[in-house]
């Protein structure tokens, strides 16, 4: 069921795209990695269409034995719609995920929360802009939580995001969200705050527990950055001169049914989940840094839900602290070399073992983050285990 309603959707998504490619009245941009994007005669709509995928190789050796773990896979397929309706004020964004890592990642499957159904869905998002400053999003797509997991994978300076944010972070989650931008005298600032359901994605039972809710404060006291640069990995702009983005959020997750807030299993209990998360990007002349803190604990109890027999955690909450480090440079000739440095220390009581990772990574981008090939090493060493070696090598191309 799962092959067959993926290619049904590949083949209407395609097929879409080339009912409206014939009925347009003019193609407005046809540039690598840019989609291809067509205008109504009247300018009534806009329709823009692309597809992107990663395909990585990844091995793992463990310390102590002789094997050599690897698999090579398709890390993400994704067909991306995005344009405006009626009017260039309300904008909208679909992407749906393809591959088997896509679908299944926010729990989706047999689960009756998702109507066993398959977890396609990523963003289906309107975007009304009320006044010039401020704009109001409906829908489900990510909330402004930390900065690294609303930086697109598309356009990470590794392989993928680091520990911190497999461990904490926001997802995706349906509800509304309210942003506005606004400048006093050279400094930016965004403030945002979303309400949403709390479980996650492509949810279709009522709301469990209470809601979630997210505020997020940004100011960049130099400046804009260009082209977004403070939400894309790397100094792929080569900022001419010194851009500094700061920034906090805080969410409450009220009641949360899942280990992760909007991932993880459905547990057996509920608890309030409390995170927050302060990070920070600098850009100059191809070099680039980012860090990133978090911080999540259930406000008043414990975050195990029961214990086996022998006394081992059998249900839990994921909580704890984690700090992210990061930082490259690009070269003249395109390439990046970059260094990550993660910690995540969580909650005694849940069980869970520490765990560092250090990484070295290199880069090579042929056309920005749309064409390129990224490698990286981490030396894994986690409580309870022995020390292990990663190996990934991953290219991405973006139409």
């Amino acid at each position: 069921m799962t092959i067959k309603l993926t290619r049904v959707v590949c083949l209407l998504s395609i097929s879409l795209f080339f009912v409206f490619n014939a009925q347009a009245q003019s193609i407005n941009r046809t540039k690598f990695g840019k989609g291809i994007q067509v205008v109504a005669e009247d300018s009534s709509f806009s329709f823009k269409f692309g597809i992107r995928f990663q395909t990585l190789y990844q091995g793992v050796h463990t310390k102590g034995t002789k094997g050599w773990d690897d698999r090579f896979l398709i890390r993400r397929a994704r067909l991306k719609f995005d344009g405006y309706a009626f009017t260039p004020r309300l904008v909208y964004k679909i992407e749906l995920g393809l591959s088997n890592s896509d679908i299944g990642a926010g729990g989706g499957g047999d689960i009756s929360q998702t109507n066993n159904a398959d977890n396609i869905i990523l963003d289906a998002v309107a975007k009304y802009q009320l006044t010039p400053t401020l704009s109001l999003w409906v829908g489900q797509t990510k909330l402004p939580g930390n900065r690294e997991r609303v930086i697109s994978s598309q356009k990470l300076q590794f392989v993928d995001r680091s520990l911190l944010n497999s461990r904490i972070n926001l997802d995706r989650d349906a509800g509304f969200q309210l942003r506005n931008e606004h400048q006093v005298g050279t400094v930016l600032l965004r403030e945002m705050a979303s309400i949403s359901m709390g479980e996650g994605r492509d949810i279709t039972v009522n709301n469990a527990g209470g809601y979630d809710y997210t505020g997020r404060i940004e100011i960049l006291p130099l400046g804009e950055f260009q082209g977004d640069g403070d939400y894309v990995g790397g100094d792929i702009a080569r900022e001419e001169t010194p851009k500094l983005a700061l920034a906090a959020s805080y969410d409450f997750n009220d009641n949360a049914s899942r280990s992760r807030g909007q991932l993880g299993s459905f547990l057996s209990e509920q608890r309030d989940l409390s995170t927050w998360f302060v990070d920070a990007m600098f850009k100059y002349k191809g070099f680039s840094a980012m860090g990133e803190y978090a911080d999540r604990k259930v406000p008043n109890g414990t975050p195990v839900i029961s214990y086996q027999l022998d006394g081992t955690v059998d249900e839990t909450f994921v909580t704890g602290k984690a700090l992210n480090l990061q930082a490259g440079y690009l070269l003249a000739s395109n390439w990046e070399m970059a260094g990550r440095y993660t910690t995540f220390d969580p909650t005694a009581v849940t069980g869970i073992g520490e765990q560092e990772q250090y990484t070295a990574g290199l880069s090579k981008y042929i056309v920005d983050h749309s064409l390129k090939v990224q490698s990286d090493v981490t030396l894994i060493k986690e409580q309870g285990r022995n020390d292990r070696v990663q190996f990934r090598m991953q290219m991405e191309i973006a139409l």
